[in-house]
């Protein structure tokens, strides 16, 4: 009993530690980093790369240890692993962190719903990134959670999603999956669900919400389809209810941010919003599949895949006339791998038949 207690106390200090600099949400956002999947027992050297960009914040995406228990203690005791790593401590002191969670960091792999210590989880994750005692994701089902930021005229909505906490049991394949394919086949019963009801609820408020820019984070893709691993196309009438959100609420600047994968690749489709959507894959921080020339199809990809370790960056040049946003892939170096060039102009509902009729 002592040694858990000791190790409660441990874990408090740490918990307070990790506590970033507070989001001013005045500020004009200009650089967003963001990344998934980072084991905590292997090296993490990438840090470094992302504290030379100087992000005004950095986003999470699920992953950020990998705990696969129901042990909370042991959860914990990961969670300080990472607290511990030097570049992570250098990050924290940089800029503010938020933070979504995919399926290791919450608890069980590909595990949903049916996750029997999700509400205990969902307090350690909460006590690990510092989540004020009065904060609304402490008194909900769900890690679910948005901020706007910037003032009017450079609003960058933050919308983080939980894809894990209400997600409806995934439908396998019955064939044997061949080596490196993926187990998972379309669910089309219409009572299945990746949100939940009071999260669908909460998302339609949020895209109603003033904003020039919005970046949705998801744990899982969102725009790649043809693949059989985790992604929002395994139930595709939630993904079509996503798409069809955006278009009735009249929601612009919609930017998807995913992560999940171990690799990383940019995605798009017009998924009859009137703009393109774009989906940014950044995984992993230190996950990331290294086995080049291992290719997967994609029909919506814009440009190569990226095999490494590697983070995103989304750059936005509000001093334009028309703003310019930048989604990036860097690898582990910080180079450039990727780059695509959004006038903020092509995210507004009805860009696209503009376009046609030029």
């Amino acid at each position: 009993m002592k040694r858990l207690v000791n190790l409660a106390m441990v874990f408090a200090t740490l918990a307070v530690a990790v506590a970033a600099p507070p989001l001013d949400t005045t500020k004009a956002v200009t650089r967003i980093a963001f990344g998934s999947c980072a084991h905590q027992d292997k090296p993490q050297p990438i840090w470094d790369a992302i504290v030379a960009q100087k992000p005004d914040l950095f986003i999470f995406l699920g992953d950020n240890i990998y705990a696969d228990t129901e042990d909370m203690e042991i959860m914990k005791a990961k969670y300080e692993k990472l607290s511990a790593i030097a570049g992570f401590q250098r990050l924290r002191k940089t800029c503010p962190i938020l933070a979504i969670w995919d399926d290791h960091d919450y608890g069980k792999d590909d595990a949903g719903a049916e996750y029997r210590k999700k509400r205990e989880s969902q307090r350690v994750f909460l006590d690990f990134f510092g989540e004020p005692a009065n904060s609304p994701r402490r008194q909900q089902e769900g890690v679910y959670d948005a901020v706007i930021l910037g003032p009017q005229g450079q609003r960058v909505q933050i919308i983080l999603l939980d894809t894990r906490y209400f997600r409806s049991p995934l439908r396998r394949r019955p064939e044997r999956p061949k080596r490196g394919e993926g187990p998972y086949l379309p669910n089309p019963d219409p009572q299945t669900t990746i949100l939940g009801p009071a999260q669908w609820r909460w998302l339609e408020a949020q895209l109603r919400l003033p904003a020039e820019l919005r970046i949705i984070a998801s744990s899982i893709q969102v725009i790649p389809d043809d693949h059989h691993w985790e992604k929002w196309g395994n139930f595709p009438h939630e993904r079509q209810r996503l798409f069809q959100l955006v278009r009735d609420t009249g929601a612009a600047g919609v930017v998807f941010i995913s992560g999940d994968r171990h690799l990383a690749e940019l995605s798009v489709t017009d998924g009859g919003v009137g703009y393109p959507l774009y989906d940014l894959t950044s995984s992993g921080l230190n996950q990331a599949d290294k086995t080049f020339g291992r290719w997967e199809l994609n029909r919506h990809r814009v440009g190569s895949m990226f095999w490494g370790n590697n983070f995103g960056m989304i750059h936005i040049e509000w001093d334009r006339k028309d703003p310019l946003i930048r989604l990036q892939i860097r690898d582990e170096e910080g180079e450039l791998f990727l780059q695509q060039k959004i006038p903020l102009s092509l995210l507004q509902p009805g860009s696209l038949k503009s376009q046609e009729t030029k």
